[in-house]
């Protein structure tokens, strides 16, 4: 699979019993570009990002990213898949270190010792390496699984409310995180309720209400009020 191919989400349908947590969603993620993914609680964001990273498949429709089906989630894809959840899957009693070094060797990483010591940088980590994840803030906990989200550079961002828990030094240390892999080309879906930072970081956004796309467009064209305004209105239709 090329790492130029982007992500491609056509008429996905997700249903738990008689619930419908999506329907008929479609998008696209162009190569290098970053989509904020945007709506209410319970819109269905997590339950379409848990698909393109080929935690959950889909009832009906596909995601791919390039010719690959997301759903089947090969071992050559997941390995450019870079994946923060709710869950931070990191091991409190082992060390921040010690966490990275455990992720990257799954992924088999060259000069581990430098990636591990580069990514506790990037995230302000490098000063409590060495002490047990159980003794961190929720939001170091978050900052952490930043790190170990992106151990093996990948090339496919996905991030599930990335600013969750941080507190203002958090939120600007992993905005200039996003800020740095966009700028590399690499293609990303970020789910956020910090409509700010999805207009400062997204290339394009979609709006979801009740599992349905219900608004799109371009981040540069559109102003804070007007996004505000889609989101209040996704909001009432979803109540």
């Amino acid at each position: 699979m090329s790492v130029e191919a982007g992500i491609k989400v056509s008429k996905v349908s997700k249903w738990f019993g008689g619930l419908t947590a999506l329907s008929d969603v479609t998008l696209e993620v162009e190569p290098g570009q970053t989509l904020a993914l945007l709506g209410p609680n319970g819109a269905g964001k997590t339950t379409l990002l848990r698909i393109v990273a080929g935690l959950a498949k889909p009832s009906s429709g596909s995601a791919r990213a390039g010719s690959e089906d997301l759903s089947e989630s090969p071992e050559s894809l997941r390995r450019q898949l870079g994946v923060l959840s709710h869950q931070t899957m990191l091991y409190e009693d082992l060390t921040a270190r010690e966490n990275l070094s455990f992720y990257g060797k799954l992924y088999g990483l060259d000069d581990l010792e430098m990636q591990v010591s580069s990514g506790l940088t990037a995230v302000g980590l490098n000063d409590r390496a060495d002490d047990r994840v159980r003794t961190y803030s929720r939001g170091m906990k978050q900052r952490l699984a930043i790190a170990r989200a992106t151990i093996h550079d990948p090339e496919y961002l996905l991030f599930d409310e990335p600013y969750s828990g941080l507190d203002v030094t958090g939120r600007d240390i992993l905005t200039e995180r996003i800020s740095s892999f966009r700028e590399q080309g690499r293609t990303a879906i970020l789910v956020t309720h910090y409509l700010h930072q999805a207009l400062d970081l997204g290339d394009r956004f979609v709006m979801l209400a009740k599992g349905r796309v219900v608004g799109e467009g371009v981040c540069g064209e559109m102003g804070i009020s007007d996004l505000e305004e889609l989101y209040r209105k996704a909001g009432r239709d979803s109540e």
